[in-house]
C-alpha cells in the first residue's frame, strides 16, 4: 500500500485497537497469479511476541486451498471514509479523499478442531455477552455444533508485516484542518462524523 510519510502510522498499539475495532476483514490470496478474495470477520490473538489474524470461511469457498501456496496472504481492514472538498481550504486545490486503512500480510495456517473450536467461542463472546439473549458456544446443541463444524475451515494467519494509513488531511494547516473537521461534521454523513471524530482525536493525542 502506498504511504506517504504525513499518513503513516507506527503505533502498534493504535493499530491493533483499529483490527479489534474494524474486525470485518479482507482476506487476499493467488491462485494460478489471480488475485481472489473473501470478506469475512476476524480476530486478533496475540501468542507470545506474536499477533495472529483468525477467522473461518465455508468449507465450499476455495481460497482456504490456496493457503498451503500463498506464501504471503493480505489482509484488509477498513475504517471510516470521506469526501473532503477543496472548497473548504483557504487556497485554491483540488477535491481528495480521507480515510483510514491497515494491510497485514503473514503466512496461513489451517487450524485443528480444537483450534477452530476455541476461536469460534471467542468470536460469539465477543458479539454476544452483552446482548439480552446471548447466543453462546456453549448454548448450542451438539448436533447443530457437528453441522456447523463441518461446513467451515479454520485458519490463522501470523502477522509478519504491519501498513498502516490514516490519510486525515495531516498536510493541512491548522485553520483548514478545524474547517473541514467542522464541514464533515455537517455534512449529515455517518462515515464523514466518524472521520471527523477522529481527525479530532488525533489533535487531542497530538497536544
Amino acid at each position: 500500500m502506498y504511504i506517504p510519510n504525513y499518513f503513516k502510522v507506527t503505533n502498534r498499539d493504535e493499530i491493533w485497537d483499529f483490527v479489534q475495532k474494524n474486525a470485518f476483514g479482507t482476506i487476499v490470496t493467488t491462485e494460478q497469479g489471480r488475485p481472489i478474495a473473501t470478506h469475512v470477520p476476524l480476530g486478533l490473538n496475540k501468542q507470545g511476541d506474536d499477533y495472529y489474524i483468525t477467522g473461518h470461511m465455508a468449507y465450499g469457498n476455495p481460497q482456504w486451498r490456496t493457503f498451503e501456496t500463498c506464501e504471503d496472504v493480505l489482509v484488509m481492514f477498513q475504517g471510516p471514509h470521506a469526501y473532503i472538498s477543496s472548497s473548504w481550504y483557504s487556497h485554491e486545490n483540488v477535491p481528495t479523499w480521507n480515510y483510514q486503512a491497515i494491510h497485514l500480510y503473514g503466512k496461513a495456517t489451517i487450524l485443528t478442531r480444537d483450534e477452530l473450536i476455541e476461536e469460534l467461542t471467542g468470536m460469539l463472546e465477543k458479539y454476544e455477552h452483552n446482548r439480552e439473549n446471548p447466543v453462546l458456544w456453549d448454548k448450542l446443541s451438539s448436533e447443530l455444533v457437528e453441522n456447523q463444524l463441518q461446513g467451515i475451515v479454520g485458519f490463522k494467519i501470523k502477522v509478519e508485516e504491519v501498513q498502516a494509513a490514516y490519510k486525515l488531511s495531516q498536510n493541512r494547516n491548522e485553520t483548514d484542518y478545524t474547517t473541514i473537521i467542522e464541514s464533515l461534521q455537517n455534512e449529515g454523513n455517518p462515515n464523514s462524523k466518524q472521520i471527523a471524530e477522529q481527525m479530532e482525536k488525533r489533535v487531542k493525542n497530538h497536544q
